[in-house]
């Protein structure tokens, strides 16, 4: 796999998009309440509930705010009731695409998506029938800014690092899902800057659209994207 289709494809969901401080606020306090309420308000013993927390301030989102969507996924403080689904499906060209959903209205998302897939000439598809085109895997970004790349190697494998790749300003580093948190404090805690440490979905494989079919499928991953119950996505589309 080319590593900047790789990258290409984090970015994309990383990117311009979601520029609204309130749908941003929005998704990300979805995340902290589902985080809270599946596995307990403690980030320390809660990894997931950790990086949203770690994403929510980075976006500046006031203290009281996280604080109260924590107590909503624990219960201690009445709120909606959110439920987590994954929907697969097929883009422009046969582009493959997965969407992790939110959402506390289930007819409505999947109404929503199927809407906007047939708007842009691709259909939603039974559960497996994209989700073998992706691998999960762990994925740290690293700042390249002042770091030796073979320095910064060594000690992603060190810490349990499977794959480790250079692309511009930033080291992509792969892990398997278990031990990405491992990896990511171990990085950190050598000063690294870490730019982001998910749990992700990466095509094994790739499809290249040309001309007015590429044009759609971005269109398509952006306006999915843009919808508030869609908390990550990801897709095999090429962007090279």
């Amino acid at each position: 796999m080319a590593g900047h289709s790789k990258w290409a494809n984090i970015r994309h969901r990383k990117g311009a998009q979601d520029q609204k401080r309130g749908k941003i606020f929005t998704k990300i306090i979805k995340e902290i309440t589902i985080s809270a309420r599946l596995a307990g308000g403690d980030p320390n013993a809660n990894p997931r509930l950790r990086k949203a927390i770690s994403n929510a301030k980075s976006n500046n989102m006031p203290s009281d705010k996280i604080e109260r969507a924590i107590k909503k996924g624990t219960g201690e403080l009445d709120g909606v009731i959110y439920e987590e689904i994954t929907y697969e499906g097929f883009g422009p060209g046969g582009v493959a695409i997965m969407m992790d959903v939110i959402t506390d209205n289930k007819n409505r998302s999947v109404a929503d998506i199927r809407h906007l897939l047939a708007k842009y000439k691709g259909n939603l598809g039974e559960s497996g029938s994209v989700s073998w085109i992706f691998d999960k895997k762990g994925q740290i970004i690293v700042s390249s800014e002042s770091n030796d790349e073979e320095i910064v190697f060594d000690s992603a494998l060190e810490a349990g690092a499977e794959d480790f790749q250079t692309h511009d300003d930033i080291f992509i580093i792969s892990t398997k899902p278990e031990l990405l948190m491992k990896v990511r404090d171990a990085l950190e805690s050598q000063g690294y800057n870490i730019i982001s440490a998910e749990i992700d979905m990466v095509p094994n494989s790739f499809q290249k659209l040309d001309g007015q079919e590429a044009d759609r499928a971005l269109d398509l991953l952006n306006t999915l994207e843009d919808n508030e119950d869609v908390n990550k996505l990801y897709s095999n589309f090429d962007f090279n």
